[in-house]
């Protein structure tokens, strides 16, 4: 066995997949022979996923290009087992259902004679998971998840925009995907350049053009930060529409604890701390809440603590809303505030207890 290892690493030491997966095989089998038949069936595991994901990743090798500024037009998401769906509120996760169901069951609906259209708009503010849903609708229909890097197709030149437009369609034929056109408004916004009028028409009529003769077998999501700037004609090339909103109490909670598993916390079984902490997060996006926890996670970690706790989060929520502690008294208000008790403000903050005790009893 010791033969089949030092191939597999000169296999991907060189790049040559199919050595490693040839070679993985024989190893899976000698292990098995051997009596170790747990590692050998998690090694085929692995090689069935992996073989399925070198072959998408094969199909879409060579990237289309800009010729202008040379730089890749689309990114490749191959979906695994370890996704996990996105929190969102219980309506958007059936709407989302519904959308999966439809397409798995387009043959079922074009032999009633419906028209089959995959085609989904997601638009809300930055950071509340629109990226997140097209990869979650990847991962549930195995698809790969083919991402339109904007900044790559849009030209200085609208008659290269158009091509680029084409370009990216063509590639994304090439097999079952999904096409993501991620900042969707910015095509559209080509509306508003002053250049000359008959180059606009065609860039956008390219894109509907190219929308419409979309694969039936593949889906097409676009996402956009300001749907106010679409063009009319756009909308109605979508068979879905979500909205997408900032998280609310409920599911801030779930993505605290979603977020902090990776450390030990006071605040993931005391739903009276998880709750006053949500309240404290209320108002900014899923991305935000993600970045807060995560910072106050990293510090612990720099810090050498081995837990979390709901003042050290309370304090990165202050800071980043704020970006500066504005005055001592107004912090530890707010400390007081969200459930931090004058005790455990004095403890990790540096305030003397009277000093607590006196902000504490100050009138607002």
């Amino acid at each position: 066995m010791y033969t089949e290892i030092v191939k597999i690493i000169e296999g991907g030491m060189i790049g040559d997949k199919e050595k490693v997966y040839n070679y993985a095989q024989v190893l899976a089998e000698n292990l098995e022979k051997s009596g170790d038949a747990s590692l050998a069936k998690k090694i085929r595991s692995l090689l069935v996923n992996k073989k399925t994901r070198m072959a998408s990743l094969d199909d879409f090798s060579t990237k289309p290009v800009d010729t202008e500024s040379r730089m890749d037009m689309v990114d490749i998401f191959i979906p695994d087992k370890s996704f996990e769906a996105p929190i969102l509120k219980s309506y958007i996760h059936e709407e989302i259902d519904e959308f999966i169901h439809g397409y798995e069951e387009r043959d079922e609906i074009l032999r009633a004679g419906i028209e089959m259209v995959s085609s989904l708009l997601l638009y809300g503010p930055p950071g509340c998971g629109k990226t997140t849903v097209a990869r979650f609708i990847a991962y549930k229909t195995g698809l790969p998840l083919v991402t339109v890097r904007l900044d790559g197709l849009v030209s200085s030149l609208l008659g290269s925009t158009a091509k680029n437009i084409r370009k990216i369609f063509d590639y994304a034929s090439k097999r079952d995907c999904i096409l993501f056109l991620d900042e969707f408004d910015v095509v559209a916004k080509l509306r508003d350049d002053k250049h000359e009028l008959g180059e606009l028409k065609r860039v956008v009529n390219s894109l509907l053009q190219n929308i419409d003769d979309f694969s039936q077998n593949s889906i097409l999501i676009a996402a956009t930060n300001h749907h106010e700037l679409l063009d009319p004609a756009v909308w109605r090339r979508f068979s879905k529409i979500i909205t997408l909103e900032k998280p609310n109490k409920e599911e801030i909670m779930q993505l605290i604890k979603l977020h902090v598993k990776s450390l030990k916390s006071n605040v993931v079984e005391n739903d009276k701390k998880l709750e006053m902490l949500a309240a404290a997060f209320e108002g900014i996006s899923h991305a935000d809440v993600k970045t807060v926890v995560n910072n106050t996670i990293k510090k612990s970690i720099i810090n050498k603590k081995g837990a979390t706790h709901n003042w050290d989060m309370l304090q990165e929520v202050y800071l980043y809303r704020n970006h500066k502690i504005i005055s001592e008294n107004e912090f530890i208000k707010y400390l007081l505030q969200y459930g931090v008790t004058q005790k455990e403000v004095s403890d990790n903050f540096n305030y003397s207890l009277r000093k607590v005790r006196d902000v504490a009893s100050s009138p607002e």
